[in-house]
């Protein structure tokens, strides 16, 4: 027997809407979980620099100039400390027993300490054993300190150049050919402050240079053969031989090399003026 819908069952069973909805059962409501107390933060404290210390330095007064009153600012040049900046308390006093010692192109006995970039000088003693400079010897060694000062980095040691400076000033104040002296230790300079290699190696042909060849010698890339277009100083294969050997016996060797010298100084010093430099030229043609 087939069962009739009415209309009105029809139209509920075509619109979902008129269904019943289904019985929503409640439940229980879901606590959170409970927060732990964060922990305080740790205040980040500096760690105090640790106060520098050095005992019986050598060195030797590169530069002073006067600080406040009594005391003066000292540029010194230390063997295993580099160039380092010190202030000598009271050295200006009449009594001070750092007033005679704190002189330029003498061997000292230097002990400092402190934390900032400037340290303060505690003890200062003389060793001797290098005659004074005197004339035009005493210009070259203040050329030797200006070069120092303006090209070394602070606290940068370079024992083997302190060595070479501590040699220098004994041929300058035996009287040694000062142009030859000052060409070997500019050389020594460039070279133990990285910015100059082995200028006899060509860097285009990978060999050593020609005696008989013309090269030129850029401050950044090396020794390479000459170009019509070049500015910088031309200089022959046996110069730059004979500067490797410190051979500078030939006038021509001695005259290039002062030349280039001139030239890669100037460069590295970045326009830099040496005022001494200028003097020792106006006298003795350096």
């Amino acid at each position: 027997m087939t069962t009739m819908l009415t209309e009105s069952q029809l139209d509920s069973q075509a619109d979902p809407a008129n269904a019943a909805a289904p019985a929503v059962v409640p439940q229980a409501p879901v606590k959170a979980p409970a927060r732990k107390p964060a922990a305080p933060r740790a205040r980040s404290r500096a760690v105090p620099e640790k106060e520098h210390k050095v005992l019986a330095q050598p060195g030797f007064v590169l530069h002073s100039y006067p600080y406040k009153e009594t005391s003066l600012i000292i540029d010194v040049f230390s063997r295993d400390h580099g160039r380092v900046a010190l202030v000598a308390k009271g050295a200006k006093r009449p009594h001070s027993k750092l007033r005679g010692a704190l002189q330029t192109f003498q061997p000292l006995s230097l002990s400092w300490s402190g934390k900032s970039e400037v340290r303060t000088l505690t003890d200062a003693e003389w060793v001797g054993g290098l005659l004074p400079l005197e004339k035009s010897a005493l210009l070259c060694g203040f050329y030797l300190n200006e070069l120092l000062v303006k090209l070394l980095a602070r606290e940068d040691a370079h024992p083997a150049l302190f060595d070479h400076y501590v040699a220098t000033l004994n041929k300058l104040a035996h009287g040694e050919n000062a142009p030859i002296v000052l060409r070997q230790f500019e050389r020594v300079l460039l070279r133990q402050t990285g910015v100059a290699g082995n200028w006899s190696h060509c860097v285009v042909s990978g060999k050593t240079v020609q005696a008989d060849g013309i090269y030129v010698v850029d401050p950044e890339q090396g020794t390479r053969p000459e170009r019509i277009s070049d500015r910088a100083p031309k200089v022959s294969g046996k110069t730059l031989l004979d500067m490797e050997r410190e051979d500078y016996s030939d006038p021509t060797t001695q005259l290039q090399s002062k030349f280039l010298m001139r030239y890669l100084l100037a460069h590295h010093l970045g326009g830099a003026q040496l005022n001494t430099r200028q003097i020792l030229i106006d006298l003795m043609q350096l």
